[in-house]
């Protein structure tokens, strides 16, 4: 996909998520995806765009964040021809797995993934609808790390360049569709 298409995808994606004020506390002005869903066409080549500056990029995993990061990153795996891992909220994973904690504002929480879900990983790709202060992302990579991948990059659908999350990425290399 070529910058001008690129830019113009961008600015549909814009024009359709909705923006929700107070949710889910006051202060925040939430970025509601559903909208991009909803339309089968633009969803469609919102997939080819997350997925595009990775081909042939030696992608063998992509890893991906409960919840909403999910709907992006399995049909991104599809277009990059590789495995799909889900990072799960602690719990909900059967077998034997590897935990990563990360700060909340107010806490902790944490993500798990099977311990044998990146075997044969030699390029791991972070999938995740939205990039804000980077806790969450950052978490993921580490957690690849102590399954035994290697973090090639991180795409996400928005980034809020306002909580400067990249920052907390280690100079992993980062794509977003759109900035906010």
């Amino acid at each position: 996909m070529n910058g001008e298409d690129r830019a113009a995808l961008a600015s549909a994606v814009k024009g359709t998520v909705r923006e929700v004020p107070d949710f889910p506390k006051p202060g925040i002005l939430f970025k509601d995806i559903t909208p991009v869903l909803a339309d089968p066409a633009l969803f469609s080549r919102v997939m080819m765009a997350l997925a595009a500056p990775f081909e042939g990029q030696g992608i063998t995993h992509v890893v991906s964040i409960e919840s909403r990061g999910f709907i992006l990153g399995a049909p991104v795996a599809l277009e990059l021809r590789a495995a799909f891992v889900p990072a799960r909220k602690p719990g909900k994973l059967p077998a034997e797995k590897v935990r990563e904690e990360y700060a909340l504002e107010y806490g902790t929480d944490a993500l798990e993934m099977h311990a044998d879900a990146l075997r044969g990983a030699k390029g791991v790709l972070v999938v995740d609808d939205v990039l804000a202060t980077g806790g969450t992302a950052a978490a993921a990579c580490r957690l690849v790390e102590k399954a035994g991948g290697k973090v090639v990059a991180c795409t996400f659908l928005i980034e809020l360049l306002a909580l400067n999350g990249r920052s907390k990425l280690g100079g992993v290399r980062v794509e977003s569709l759109i900035t906010y």
